[in-house]
């Protein structure tokens, strides 16, 4: 296997500054007199895709980047050229462009795709997706998602050191890249250190927090956060054994269960909360079922089982 941090202490197998063209080599601007060359005759060898647009157009202004993002991920697989209509008016009317943004896709010298107006990153992708689909190209992972997979792997391996390293390269390349700054996040917290945990997510754009690997990172950190007054678990345990209707122990309990990493006992006692008084505390223990939820994703299998039972409890 692999290592992930090479002889010098430095991750290996991870430069992600390579094993890709440039983007320069990768979008171009053109006009009327170079469209044959820049876009009928490069797409003999890979798809174009052409980008119609002009400086007063807000909607361009965001799609733009948008798409040259999409187009360095693909790795070489596609090529953009972006057209001003303002400059190439000749051009806007051969090609019938009525509104802008407009995007055609070309292949082998012919419109295969398209479409005009706004798009999201999602339909950006999904329309990247489809034209290379077409076009019969295959694009590998990126070096940015391999070094993902890796620290990821390191970090679920309880290595927070090499899986920090290799996600604070990521983040040099990519600032904003919410699956980095979220195991950034978790490598703190992993660590025992709530304190770098709560200082990284307070650097977070709050447009980031909504992704769903921040969603997961922060409810984490919350629930790492309240272990930390919860007290020790011998205690908590005895206290509910003594008195099993102590709701306010029980929580506590469950807290302390899910920072030990009994995750299913947490939960078990959670439930048990919501069995004995629903809405002991204004619904704590289910509110709280939520941020376990979050923290340990949609589809791990336990928040499935879980939320199956709390469905049970709740409608029965």
């Amino acid at each position: 296997m692999e290592p992930l941090i090479g002889a010098d202490g430095t991750p290996a197998g991870t430069d992600l500054g390579t094993g890709a063209p440039a983007k320069a080599d990768l979008i171009k601007d053109s006009d009327t007199a170079n469209f044959g060359r820049d876009v009928i005759e490069a797409s003999m060898a890979a798809p174009v895709i052409v980008d119609f647009w002009a400086p007063w157009c807000g909607p361009c202004k965001q799609l733009g980047p948008m798409l040259e993002k999409a187009v360095v991920a693909a790795r070489g697989a596609l090529r953009m050229v972006k057209v001003d209509i303002d400059q190439n008016q000749a051009l806007a009317g051969q090609l019938r462009i009525q509104s802008i943004p407009a995007v055609y896709a070309f292949f082998q010298g012919q419109p295969i795709d398209g479409f005009v107006g706004a798009q999201s990153e999602s339909q950006i992708k999904t329309f990247i997706d489809r034209l290379l689909q077409q076009a019969g190209a295959e694009v590998g992972p990126s070096p940015v998602d391999q070094a993902l997979e890796k620290a990821t792997a390191a970090m679920e391996a309880g290595q927070y050191g090499p899986a920090s390293a290799l996600y604070g390269q990521i983040l040099q390349h990519e600032p904003e890249n919410d699956e980095a700054l979220a195991g950034m996040i978790r490598c703190h917290l992993g660590s025992n250190d709530t304190a770098g945990a709560r200082e990284m997510l307070e650097t977070v754009p709050q447009a980031l927090r909504a992704k769903p690997a921040m969603v997961s990172a922060s409810a984490a950190l919350e629930l790492a956060e309240g272990a930390a007054k919860a007290g020790p678990l011998s205690e908590l345990a005895a206290k509910v054994e003594t008195d099993p209707g102590d709701h306010q122990a029980r929580f506590d309990l469950a807290v302390a269960l899910h920072a030990a990493g009994e995750r299913e006992a947490a939960a078990s006692a959670l439930l048990e909360i919501i069995r004995r008084q629903r809405n002991w505390n204004e619904e704590a223990a289910r509110k709280e079922l939520v941020k376990f939820f979050e923290a340990w994703g949609p589809t791990d299998p336990l928040t499935v089982d879980t939320r199956r039972r709390l469905s049970s409890l709740l409608f029965s």
